[in-house]
């Protein structure tokens, strides 16, 4: 027996679990509290995409009813699909390899519509390796009997979300709550009975549904109403993304027919203080609560009443994983964008290296809200341990650092770490693209085991990064992101088109930004998204003064995507397709040559960017300043060495050749016989212990002059493009 349940309910990712259980049950730990969590997504996949399911599925359909040709050749193969399906499922959760090989060979896999992109992934995905390609062919097969399930089943069936219509800018709670008086849908039937095979085992006195997106809030609804129903000595909360962004303006009494708590922000407190207000009401003479909604007296209240403050995060332990069917998501390949991939495809451990941003300006962003404007980093040796326990417990070496924004600062300070213990980790995370990053930091992270970063260009003009505060400019993020590439570091950029006041003619001169980006290589990656108006955002908060007419509704449910008018009158819609449609070809290599007006059926002006204007950004003039205050550390080996002596008109003298072997390359420079000996003996010293570079330059100077001369020669600087770093 458990006294908590954790509960992720239908559907977020295929490929590993959300970890906000996984924060609170590691939370919970520290405090003694026995909690169970599962991740019921993947579970209701697994039984929904089984022999057993499909059996079910294909059983429940009349074939008379099928008004596809389609939903008509899914049908005629499904004795196809059913005897397929346990082996597809195998293959994408990682085991039986060698079925890429028959997946691969064709006519193993019945093929519907979704096969039909066939042609154009062919060069969209290029040469791909076998088991991608074939994760790749399994994904449209899967898409293939997810259209089935959504034409014939249910239609609000998606792999990643469940019934997300009823959770998007639901002001409202009508519309839910009348969908939840209805009759049970298919998938529902699967995930309640999962549900209450679990709870019959775990015997809670309290269930916790973490709701981290508009996708999932159906789906836990419909889990606290089957909970009240059945099981009534039961309490239920709810936490997470949705409410902590959507739900702080509840008022409507109906929400508590289903739930007996909502927590908002930051849910260690809130949810210690519940449990103890559930489990242990004994220990305290009135019940405290943190940031907690509840029904009283029949009327919705919002209890904030401890003095208690919120845990620091040295404070809320490491995430705990147990529980979770770690070795049953499955990985899948869906587009053919490299970022995306890496959302989708293995499983990674998240963890955080700071709560909140540490910028926390932008005027698009809920900067307003507790878990952005509060910020607060952990310390890099804490964060590294947890890395390690989290290996540990997991067997999985990979890592996502979930952060708004991970500071460049703590990320150096993580790297010299990971390296200073020899650990063999992979890890990506989300940056802001500033000049902190310079070509030495990223090739120090790479050297860590960074592979990818994401980050907001957002709108490619100066003017409107401006207006967003975020504090960047395009010259300065071709810089980084060109540092980032020559590193060896894979580039996301989050775009944005349509914020407000932003004109036609920036729109366009933003594209050819991006184009250059991408022709010259130094972003791999990236994504379109039109400006949204959120409640908690500046823009939101102050729409008067970026010239925006929000369309107020009353709020009695959530409360955050506002619509609104832009003043400028411009319909930013349109522009969707063509930006989407030359992003997918520039990420391919591909078009570059095109004349933007190429990209839209409408007539748009010419751009007034310059067509050298991103080159001459990056282009790299030689720096000798020197900044004393930045550290200086060697991440190669001892190298072989070889004396000479040279001889030039009738003079002598000792020379000394260094070969250097670097794990792609090698490297030979010639010093003079002195100097030579004492680089040897100093770069074990800086060896993942970085120095002040003014205490390496004194260090030169009380045996050699003109440290200046030595730091810019050409040997040294040979070294200083391969490991000997400063940052």
């Amino acid at each position: 027996m458990k006294e908590l349940l954790l509960i992720t309910p239908p559907f977020t990712q295929l490929n590993t679990p959300y970890p906000a259980t996984a924060y609170i049950k590691g939370f919970l730990n520290t405090k003694n509290i026995a909690a169970f969590q599962m991740d019921l997504g993947i579970e209701v996949i697994l039984k929904l995409f089984s022999k057993t399911g499909l059996q079910h599925i294909f059983d429940a359909v009349e074939e008379s009813k099928l008004i596809s040709e389609n939903l008509q050749r899914i049908f005629s193969l499904k004795h196809d699909y059913i005897d397929t399906i346990d082996a597809v499922i195998t293959f994408l959760q990682g085991n039986n390899a060698t079925l890429a090989r028959q997946i691969c060979s064709g006519n193993f896999l019945p093929e519907a519509s979704r096969f039909n992109q066939l042609d154009d992934m062919e060069w969209a995905f290029g040469n791909m390796g076998m088991q991608d390609k074939a994760k790749h062919l399994a994904t449209l097969y899967l898409e293939d009997l997810s259209d089935f399930i959504v034409a014939c089943i249910d239609e609000n069936f998606g792999f990643s979300r469940y019934a997300e219509r009823l959770g998007r800018s639901a002001n409202s709670f009508d519309e839910l709550y009348a969908e939840l008086q209805n009759e049970t849908t298919y998938i529902d039937s699967i995930t309640l009975k999962i549900l209450e095979n679990r709870i019959r085992e775990v015997h809670p006195k309290l269930v916790l549904i973490s709701v981290p997106f508009p996708g999932n809030l159906y789906s836990a609804f419909r889990c606290a109403q089957f909970i009240k129903a059945n099981f009534p000595q039961i309490k239920i909360s709810m936490g997470g993304g949705f409410p902590n962004t959507e739900l702080r303006s509840l008022n409507d009494k109906r929400v508590f027919e289903f739930f007996d708590f909502i927590t908002l922000d930051d849910g260690e407190l809130p949810v210690e203080l519940v449990h103890k207000a559930v489990c242990n009401p004994e220990l305290v003479s009135e019940s405290e609560f943190k940031r907690t909604f509840l029904l009283e007296n029949n009327e919705v209240v919002y209890k904030n009443n401890t003095t208690k403050s919120d845990y620091k995060q040295a404070e809320v332990g490491t995430p705990d994983y147990s529980d979770l069917l770690l070795n049953k998501y499955i990985s899948v390949i869906e587009i053919a964008n490299p970022m995306h991939s890496l959302w989708s495809d293995g499983r990674w451990n998240k963890l955080t290296m700071a709560h909140g941003c540490y910028w926390g300006k932008c005027t698009f962003c809920d900067i307003s809200l507790d878990y952005i404007k509060i910020y607060e980093p952990i310390a890099a040796k804490t964060l590294v341990d947890r890395m390690e326990e989290l290996i540990a417990q997991t067997g999985e070496t990979g890592f996502h650092f979930v952060d708004e924004a991970a500071p460049p600062a703590l990320m150096r300070e993580v790297a010299l770490e990971i390296l200073k213990r020899n650990l063999v980790v992979t890890w990506w995370t989300n940056i802001r693209f500033e000049k902190s990053f310079t070509k030495d930091l990223c090739l120090l992270l790479k050297a860590s085991g960074c592979i990818a970063v994401s980050g907001g260009l957002e709108v490619a003009s100066d003017r409107l990064l401006e207006l967003i505060k975020k504090g960047v400019t395009v010259e300065q993020v071709a810089k980084v992101t060109h540092h980032f590439t020559e590193a060896g570091i894979m580039v996301h950029a989050y775009l944005m088109y349509g914020y407000p006041t932003q004109t036609i003619q920036e729109t366009v001169d933003s594209l050819e930004m991006v184009r250059q980006l991408f022709e010259l290589g130094v972003i791999q990656s990236g994504f379109w998204h039109q400006f949204a108006m959120t409640a908690h955002s500046p823009v939101g908060l102050n729409p008067d003064e970026f010239g925006v007419i929000p369309q107020q509704n009353e709020i009695t449910f959530a409360n955050n995507d506002i619509q609104f008018k832009d003043k400028t009158g411009i319909n930013h819609d349109k522009f969707s397709f063509g930006l989407k449609k030359s992003l997918f070809n520039y990420m391919h290599g591909l078009c570059f040559d095109y004349d933007l007006q190429d990209w839209f059926e409408f007539k748009i002006p010419k751009t007034k960017i310059a067509p050298n204007f991103i080159e001459e950004a990056i282009f790299d003039t030689s720096d000798f300043s020197i900044k004393l205050t930045s550290k200086v550390i060697w991440l190669g080996k001892q190298p072989i060495v070889e004396h000479f002596t040279k001889s030039k008109k009738g003079n002598s003298w000792e020379m000394t050749n260094l070969l250097f072997h670097f794990k792609s390359e090698s490297v030979t420079i010639t010093l003079e016989q002195p100097i030579a000996e004492w680089l040897i003996e100093i770069l074990p010293v800086i060896q993942t212990n970085p120095i002040l570079l003014k205490d390496f330059k004194q260090n030169f100077e009380t045996h050699f002059d003109d440290f200046e001369l030595f730091w810019f020669s050409k040997p040294i600087v040979s070294l200083r493009n391969c490991g000997l770093l400063t940052f």
